[in-house]
């Protein structure tokens, strides 16, 4: 590569990336601006970059569960468990705030984040109204439990998608690896939030009442459906315990289900509804995306990086997880973790070439990069798109979230989280080398 060619493909990245932190376009109709120019400077070829950089099995696995979750949500099921969950509570605002708490980490743990807060804040807020109590505690409590629970899975996160697929890593090994540590932070986080809501969260027998008085069944859209799509879930799930045994990979796992709910649960009339439900901005954005680090990768900026990486650290394997873990964590804090992990992956792999790293010690990169990637998510209300996404809910309703209230709380969560996570890595990856 020339050097105007290393010169412009930073140029345009960075630029892309300025524009991509402050929303001014949309996120991927700038980034397929860059993912263009890079091709038509001659940076990245185009079959190149269709056939080595861009990541299909993370494209079509988010394809996939957005076609699952788009079908599923014409049925209302989502919205019956919502108002199920906070009736199992008996009306209690602190139970309550629990349920839903753990209702958004699994959910979370299976549903990108972005789409499992446009499911549940706007029933938290009609809960809220209800109860008149203060909603702004309960959508804080989402976020913040969405970006941690969507940590534990393969599935949960865009990024453990694209790291997942980067690294051949399994949904089995996310479960083994990452859950355990996840579960352990959402009970510290759980009892964390009951402390600092436990002021604000009372609420009149009358409208707990008013509450229990609602029949979830009317929620339920249509029953056949609902079935159908707990059903084409149940086999999807199953897929993924049981993808890396068959060497099938998790992308057409997903794009089973989907096809099956499709089959037997949407009319053909339907179909073209189905398909428009698709987040088509995000996938766009996921392959202009890839397209951009290719070119970083191309004129060797990456290989830079990572080269310096190790010599910061030595070339010790436990000081750069560790490093790259609270990097991640601070910088996912204040920029979109997708373009971020995205840069993060091919230097992964280049300090991984570079030292010829056994796989347990690559592993224990890519555990510290998902932890981090992901618990960095709530540092800010700008950090990741579903922060922004629930925000954004609670203006339109009425009840904003302060930038300064969120960060009272968002920050113990974050610093604590990434400590925690931190004592993990080191006695279980490092010391105990099981990764």
């Amino acid at each position: 590569m020339a050097n105007w060619q290393i010169i412009v493909a930073t140029v345009i990245f960075l630029t892309v990336y300025a524009f991509i932190i402050s929303e001014k376009i949309n996120r991927a109709v700038i980034a397929m601006c860059g993912a263009i120019l890079m091709i038509i400077l001659g940076i990245v070829d185009l079959e190149t970059a269709y056939t080595q950089h861009i990541h299909w099995a993370t494209i079509f696995l988010l394809l996939g569960l957005m076609i699952l979750v788009g079908i599923t949500n014409r049925s209302g099921l989502f919205q019956y468990i919502a108002i199920k969950t906070a009736q199992s509570a008996n009306g209690d605002p602190l139970r309550i705030l629990v349920r839903l708490a753990i209702l958004t980490a699994v959910g979370g743990a299976f549903i990108d984040n972005v789409t499992i807060v446009l499911l549940i804040a706007p029933i938290t807020i009609a809960i809220a109204q209800i109860l008149h109590i203060n909603p702004v505690p309960y959508l804080i409590m989402e976020i913040l439990i969405c970006n941690i629970g969507g940590a534990s899975t393969l599935v949960g996160d865009p990024p453990n998608i694209m790291i997942g697929v980067a690294a051949d890593i399994s949904f089995n090994e996310f479960l083994v690896h990452i859950t355990p540590i996840i579960i352990v932070l959402l009970i510290i986080t759980i009892i964390y939030l009951k402390f600092c809501f436990r002021k604000h969260l009372h609420v009149d027998e009358q409208y707990k009442q008013k509450l229990m008085d609602i029949d979830a069944n009317e929620y339920i859209q249509d029953t056949e459906l609902a079935k159908k799509s707990i059903f084409a879930f149940a086999l999807t799930l199953l897929g993924f315990f049981l993808h890396q045994y068959f060497n099938i990979e998790a992308a057409t796992v997903a794009l089973t289900g989907a096809t099956l709910l499709m089959l037997i649960g949407v009319k053909e009339s339907d179909l073209e509804e189905v398909f428009h439900s698709v987040e088509w901005i995000t996938i766009f954005f996921f392959a202009a995306l890839f397209v951009l680090v290719g070119g970083l990768v191309e004129v060797g900026i990456i290989k830079y990086i990572s080269t310096w990486m190790i010599e910061v650290t030595g070339g010790n394997t436990g000081f750069t997880a560790l490093a790259l873990m609270w990097g991640a964590g601070l910088a996912s804090s204040f920029v979109d973790n997708i373009p971020l992990v995205a840069t993060l992956i091919p230097m992964v792999q280049d300090i991984g070439t570079q030292l010829a790293l056994p796989q347990v010690e690559l592993h224990t990169l890519w555990w510290s990069l998902a932890l981090g990637a992901c618990l960095g998510g709530n540092g800010t209300l700008i950090a990741s798109s579903a922060n922004l996404v629930v925000a954004g809910i609670a203006a339109r309703e009425g009840t904003p979230i302060s930038f300064v209230d969120f960060l009272k709380v968002s920050i113990p969560v974050t610093i604590g989280s990434l400590a925690v996570a931190t004592i993990y890595v080191y006695l279980v990856f490092i010391k105990l080398g099981f990764a």
